[in-house]
């Protein structure tokens, strides 16, 4: 997607993926909780200005390559991440 950054925000035991797009202020989130070695994923959150462009999937494809660098589990929580999963099943190696 052109002009879609993700940026993490790590505050020690919980966090956040952000997604800024370039034409618009509008940011969509995808936050956790960690418990150990596993992220707890709680919420995606996409603004209905910015919905409908692959916002969501693109904040959990950053969440997973994040997992596989940084060594990580992911539970998810979310319904949509719930899903996502289901639709990825190459994304087993990161679900705890």
């Amino acid at each position: 997607m052109v002009g879609l950054t993700i940026t993490k925000h790590d505050r020690g035991g919980a966090g956040e993926y952000q997604a800024h797009l370039a034409d618009s202020d509008e940011v969509g989130r995808l936050t956790w909780v960690e418990r150990g070695d596993v992220h707890i994923v709680d919420h995606t959150l996409v603004p209905p200005e910015i919905g409908g462009r692959g916002v969501a999937a693109r904040l959990v494809e950053a969440l997973v390559a994040d997992a596989r660098e940084n060594g990580f589990k992911v539970k998810p929580l979310c319904s949509y991440v719930v899903a996502a999963f289901k639709r990825h099943p190459e994304w087993e190696d990161v679900a705890a």
